[in-house]
């Protein structure tokens, strides 16, 4: 078998597994995957770790070596295969690089999400029980991507002196759906740490509470906080419609604000919204998340009919090829369609009436549990999204569904 082994190969599914991570790390937060799109990228990696593991112990070498590399895809990689391969001295190799870099953590706790749960028993269990706070917080959180319970391990987590550790455990009492846990959640709003506190919110909220906790998402979103998206998806989700509109009259006033209040009609879901996203299309700026926004409520493929328009020629975003600009952020909205606001809004008059406003819609229909689960199985990733934290509120106490464990897996819990 060794003799048999091409390392030019084996290489080859090395970086390919890698690079595939990072394009699925990607989709999972996409506009324009949906579940099935994930699945073929995920079988697409999960190929190159086949061969990866056909190849035995030399496969596992080629993943050490690029361990060097402190990059996200590679950590994932050598940790698919250390954790199957339950080598001890495979997985210290992998967390000594993943704590000492901590931007390949997210690729750390991606290859807990793929490995199945039968293959991670005891490890986690050891994880969940050292003396090391970062240990721990990855144990928690291979628990929470796969909806298991750490029970005591948890408990011990939200008090803990780590914030790092402690933040990771208040957002996993969200995932799991602990709202036995909300008067604990409740005194950890108060803490001096960020993303302890905003965890705490997060968690509070998304298991009923409607009172400190909204406040702190609302302060997020108006603040410059690191978290302030993912709390304006949660916090206009919570409030009804009046108080949703009076928030984002206050948000208009301010111009940077300006796509928080695009993206947050469509999280409001309220056609009423449609005629103003459709003043913002004219908006080079806007214009793209303005016809997600859309889509979010009316649930139309701007794309597939054909309500699709040019990109303005004298709009630019994203890095240029000036080597004295300065800015190299990508353009958020590159995968989204640009709309013809002429086009939506003579779609718009002819199928308003199928909308009633002041009902909160989710890609084109009224939210209810039966049309959420149909959302998860069809509608793409940011929609899905949506769809996992509608179902959420309407059942508070069960687990969030979670939408980036591998599509294969997903597919399972769905039947589809």
């Amino acid at each position: 078998m060794k003799n048999s082994i091409i390392p030019i190969i084996v290489e080859q599914h090395a970086e390919e597994a890698a690079f595939l991570w990072l394009l699925r790390d990607a989709a999972v937060r996409a506009p324009h995957y949906s579940l099935k799109d994930l699945a073929r990228l995920d079988d697409r990696v999960e190929a190159h770790i086949d061969g990866l593991r056909i190849a035995g112990e030399a496969g596992w070498e080629i993943c050490r070596e690029a361990l060097g590399l402190e990059e996200p895809g590679e950590v994932f990689t050598a940790a698919v295969l250390a954790l199957e391969n339950r080598n001890p001295t495979h997985i210290e190799e992998v967390f000594a690089v993943a704590e000492a870099v901590p931007e390949t953590v997210r690729g750390l706790t991606s290859a807990f999400g793929w490995v199945s749960p039968p293959q991670l028993q005891g490890t986690v269990k050891d994880l969940l029980v050292s003396t090391s706070p970062f240990r721990r917080r990855i144990g928690i959180a291979a628990c929470a991507v796969h909806r298991v319970d750490p029970k005591a391990a948890l408990q011990a987590a939200i008090i803990d002196d780590d914030p790092l550790l402690q933040a990771r455990a208040l957002r996993a009492v969200g995932e799991l759906g602990r709202k036995d846990l909300l008067p604990v959640l409740r005194q950890q709003l108060r803490v001096k740490d960020d993303a302890c506190r905003f965890w705490a919110a997060w968690s509070a909220v998304l298991l009923g509470d409607r009172g400190n906790g909204l406040e702190l998402l609302k302060l997020a979103v108006a603040s410059e906080s690191a978290f302030r998206e993912s709390a304006l998806q949660l916090a206009l989700r919570v409030m009804d419609g009046a108080s949703a509109r009076e928030w984002l009259k206050g948000l208009v006033q301010y111009p940077d604000r300006l796509r928080d209040v695009v993206i947050g009609t469509g999280i409001t879901g309220d056609p009423m919204y449609i005629p103003w996203l459709i003043k913002e299309m004219e908006i080079p700026a806007l214009a793209r998340i303005a016809g997600e926004a859309f889509t979010l409520i009316t649930g139309v493929n701007i794309a597939y009919e054909d309500l699709e328009g040019e990109r303005p020629e004298s709009f630019e975003t994203g890095p240029t090829e000036n080597p004295e600009d300065e800015d190299v952020a990508m353009d958020p909205d590159e995968d989204l369609p640009w709309p013809d606001p002429r086009k939506i809004q003579s779609w718009w008059d002819t199928n308003k009436g199928r909308f009633q406003a002041g009902v909160r819609h989710l890609v084109g229909k009224p939210i209810t549990v039966e049309h959420c689960q149909h959302v998860l199985a069809s509608g793409y990733q940011r929609q899905r999204i949506a769809a996992a934290l509608e179902l959420s509120l309407i059942q508070p106490g069960g687990a969030l569904f979670e939408v980036r464990t591998p599509g294969w897996r997903q597919q399972r819990l769905l039947k589809v």
